[in-house]
C-alpha cells in the first residue's frame, strides 16, 4: 500500500477534528453573498445543460454546497478526505451519496462525470501537487464536462494556523497562487478555461476570491476510446 503523502494525513486529521464546529460556523450556501450564490447557479444550469453525468463535489465537507447544488436539480455525489466530514454530510443528507476519499487519487473511473465542484477545496495542496489534481479532474471528467473551482487566490503561503474553529489545534497548511497560475496549471492539464471571476476584499475582507470555469475538450470526431 502506498504511503499517504503527509500534507494530506495533516489535511483528513485536521478536518476530523474540527468537523462539527466547522459544519455549525461555516455559512450555508443560501447565506453567501449574491455573486457566489450567482456563480453556483450558473455552473448547476451548465452542467444540467450539458447531461453528461453526475457531478463530484470534491472537498465536500459537511455537505452544505453538495445539497444546494443538487436543490437546484444537479445530480450530485460528496467526496472528502475527512471520515468525520462524510460521517456528518451523511447524516444531514441521507438522501445524498458521500464517499471518503482523496482528489488526489478520486474513487471515480475515467470519463464519467458531467461536472467537479472543487469549492474552496484546494488551498491546503501545495503547488507542486496541483498539477495531480488537475490531472485528475480532467481524468475524470467526460469529454465535454464543466469544472468550477473557488478559492483564495494570492501570493505565498500563509501562516499555519496552530487552532482553527473554535480553538481546536490543526496541522494542516494554505497557499495561496496568482490567478494567473491556476488557470495556467488548468491549462496545462488539458482544460479549456471558458471563465474566471476575481472577487476584491471588500468590508473589511483581507482576502481575494477567485472563480474559473473550465471545460474538458470534446473528442476529435472518429477518434476511437480504449
Amino acid at each position: 500500500m502506498t504511503e499517504q503523502p503527509s500534507y494530506l494525513t495533516a489535511i483528513r486529521e485536521s478536518y476530523d477534528t474540527v468537523a462539527a464546529d466547522y459544519a455549525q460556523l461555516v455559512k450555508e450556501p443560501a447565506e453567501l453573498d449574491p455573486i457566489s450564490r450567482a456563480t453556483l447557479a450558473a455552473f448547476a444550469e451548465t452542467v444540467r445543460a450539458s447531461d453528461l453525468g453526475p457531478v463530484a463535489d470534491l472537498g465536500c465537507g459537511p455537505g452544505k454546497v453538495t445539497a444546494y447544488l443538487a436543490g437546484l436539480g444537479v445530480p450530485v455525489f460528496g467526496i472528502d478526505l475527512s471520515p468525520r466530514m462524510i460521517e456528518l454530510a451523511r447524516r444531514a443528507h441521507p438522501g445524498l451519496t458521500f464517499t471518503v476519499g482523496s482528489m488526489t487519487a478520486a474513487p471515480i473511473g475515467d470519463d464519467e462525470l458531467g461536472g467537479i465542484l472543487a469549492y474552496y477545496s484546494t488551498h491546503h495542496t501545495p503547488p507542486d501537487q496541483l498539477p495531480v489534481v488537475f490531472a485528475e479532474f480532467h481524468r475524470t471528467l467526460a469529454p465535454g464536462g464543466h469544472l468550477m473551482l473557488a478559492g483564495h487566490v494570492g501570493e505565498g503561503q500563509l501562516r499555519r494556523p496552530t487552532q482553527a474553529y473554535s480553538g481546536h489545534p490543526v496541522s494542516y497548511e494554505s497557499h495561496l497562487l496568482p490567478p494567473d497560475r491556476i488557470a495556467e496549471l488548468l491549462a496545462r492539464a488539458g482544460l479549456t478555461l471558458t471563465g474566471r471571476l476575481i472577487q476584491e476584499p471588500v468590508e473589511g475582507a483581507k482576502r481575494t476570491y477567485a472563480t474559473f470555469l473550465a471545460r474538458k475538450p470534446e473528442r476529435p470526431a472518429g477518434t476511437s476510446v480504449h
